[in-house]
């Protein structure tokens, strides 16, 4: 799978060319302030319009649209996936087919679910001040139904926590929380641009 970085906010279309249907706006900025960027499912051949790029856009469903190839930087290759399973509330990481990473989480409470779908990471950050996150966290393209308690609002954090005892559990604003020893070891295997899917 490949990500890119948005270099310049563009709409995203439901097909590959300026007068289809807007889906939505993508910034170049997430809302923590670090570059966005979105995971590649395809291109187009080239038209009138130019190379469109077609591409897994951030929300509560994950849902894909057509970006201008123009407002993407370059490619990377990322050959790893993330699982949570909200039924057994564990989080695996693949790389291929090997099993790199498994921990248990606690997710979103009955009337703050986490939302299922696919979705991807994209930003990695050390620099949250309050024990609430632990030590590391990620934000992801998926976005909460409900509330959430990430600070960027809205969005489902990948994050540690200064309540361990409540992992594994269904007891968040429908982030993602791991014990901090858990986060720490998936920081060092988990990459920016790696796919999420929450089922």
């Amino acid at each position: 799978m490949r990500w890119a970085p948005v270099v310049r906010a563009a709409v995203a279309r439901a097909a590959p060319r300026h007068g289809a249907g807007p889906i939505q706006r993508v910034p170049s900025r997430t809302p923590e302030r670090t570059r966005n960027l979105v995971l590649v499912l395809g291109r187009s051949q080239p038209t009138a319009d130019g190379v469109w790029v077609r591409a897994r856009l951030p929300g509560v469903r994950g849902r894909a649209g057509w970006l201008p190839r123009r407002a993407l930087g370059g490619y990377t290759l990322v050959r790893t996936r993330l699982v949570v399973d909200r039924r057994r509330l564990r989080a695996t990481l693949y790389r291929g087919a090997r099993r790199v990473f498994s921990a248990p989480v606690a997710i979103g409470r009955p009337a703050a679910p986490t939302p299922a779908g696919r979705f991807y990471v994209r930003d990695k950050l050390t620099r949250y001040r309050s024990a609430t996150y632990g030590p590391l966290a990620f934000g992801t393209s998926a976005r909460s139904p409900g509330v959430s308690d990430w600070p960027a609002g809205g969005f489902v954090g990948i994050h540690g926590t200064d309540r361990p005892e409540l992992v594994p559990g269904r007891v968040s604003h429908g982030c993602i929380r791991l014990r901090n020893v858990d986060v720490v070891r998936l920081g060092r295997v988990l990459a920016v641009g790696t796919p999420l899917r929450i089922r």
